[in-house]
């Protein structure tokens, strides 16, 4: 416990303490707090698809039918048609043989890399994965190599130096990096992974339903489905609603449904929120005029960011502007929530030290008049 108070005090000190903020409400790109309304940029709503009508409509159908809980793991009686028709729906969606729907990300990566590698495989990760991916793959016992961020260079000397000492080997990456907002070169570490024998896992939690022709993400867009072994997803970013996929062969899907503890042992989300799911996908595909218009947005502040000066990485609707000291990134966040924004400061371990930043995570409720307020406000704050 003395550890406990001694931590708590130093960060305390430093001003670096994470605290809990509750919002009074959401809505459509804004956040209420304390009586004031700011405009959200740390959202993953990406598409405005939390409060879209059609979505409320079908959980609410369901909730009527089914009632608020599942009540059970999906191996008991907690399993519902509604989950199955979502999974053939996920499988259609990012082209692949099966899928399996998990409770949330985090326990769908900490979940499918432990089932599937285990000691005397191998596992090469970008650094920048996810807190969830590195979880699962200390929690496989298979050893691991963790190449510089999309750095194919890097990765295939490493493939040169150890793939041949173990068995199964896997790639894992993201299709859009959630704290740089860059894409992964997928193309190259496809090849590489069959030049090497291994297997590629891509988390497209942050690129479902903004890229891709049909919006099932960076996969799609590079063309790569059949080469891409693991696809793994969310529903709570970009399709407005909850809970997590994999999509990969039926082989795969059967022997994670017997293998994974993850899913074996969690009650099963409420079936209202498969029936939101199901109709976020149909909408992906329906009102694509939401990502392009995203995108272009993003384009627009991108520019105008690095046109005053600022340093700023990615691709995507995510705009990391990098700070790098601790202390100055929380006390710009501060100055940003002062002219009405919320756009949290996002500090190590979380980011590299000496990265720290300002996560700017667009959606479809902001607009140009918007953007351009905020850019010259963020102007105004580093003079």
């Amino acid at each position: 416990m003395a550890q406990i108070e001694e931590f708590l005090k130093v960060q305390a000190q430093k001003g670096l303490l994470r605290v809990l903020r509750p919002a009074s409400l959401r809505n459509k790109g804004r956040i209420f707090f304390k009586g004031r309304e700011y405009i959200d940029f740390s959202s993953n709503d990406y598409l405005g698809l939390s409060n879209h009508p059609r979505l409320i409509e079908e959980s609410i159908r369901a909730l009527a039918k089914s009632g608020t809980s599942s009540s059970a793991s999906r191996l008991l009686s907690g399993d519902s048609e509604l989950f199955h028709q979502l999974e053939e729906k996920i499988a259609k969606f990012k082209n692949k043989e099966a899928a399996l729907f998990f409770n949330s990300g985090y326990q769908a990566n900490v979940g499918i890399i432990s089932s599937l590698y285990g000691k005397g495989d191998c596992i090469f990760l970008d650094q920048l994965t996810h807190a969830s991916i590195i979880d699962g793959v200390i929690l496989s016992g298979a050893k691991f190599f963790r190449f510089l961020h999309n750095d194919t260079g890097h990765l295939e000397s490493m493939l040169q130096k150890e793939r041949a000492k173990f068995k199964q080997a896997l790639i894992v990456t993201e299709g859009i990096f959630s704290m740089d907002g860059d894409k992964a070169p997928l193309k190259e570490l496809v090849g590489l992974k069959e030049k090497y024998n291994c297997k590629i896992f891509v988390d497209e939690a942050h690129a479902t339903g903004i890229f891709g022709k049909r919006g099932s993400g960076v996969v799609e867009e590079e063309g790569l489905e059949g080469e891409t072994d693991f696809i793994m997803g969310t529903f709570s970013k970009g399709l407005g609603s909850f809970g997590a996929y994999l999509a990969s062969s039926r082989s795969v899907v059967e022997y994670l449904i017997n293998t994974c503890r993850g899913f074996i042992y969690s009650t099963a989300l409420p079936p209202a929120v498969a029936a939101c799911n199901l109709a976020s996908i149909d909408l992906i595909e329906q009102e694509p005029f939401r990502r392009t218009t995203l995108l272009e947005l993003a384009k627009n502040l991108r520019t105008g960011l690095k046109e005053k000066g600022f340093k700023v990485k990615g691709a995507s609707q995510i705009i990391p502007l990098i700070i790098g000291d601790n202390a100055k990134t929380i006390e710009f966040a501060a100055g940003l929530q002062g002219k009405g924004y919320w756009a949290a400061p996002i500090r190590p371990p979380t980011v590299p030290r000496g990265e720290a930043r300002i996560r700017l995570s667009l959606t479809y409720y902001h607009n140009k008049e918007i953007l351009t307020k905020l850019l010259n406000d963020i102007a105004s704050l580093a003079i």
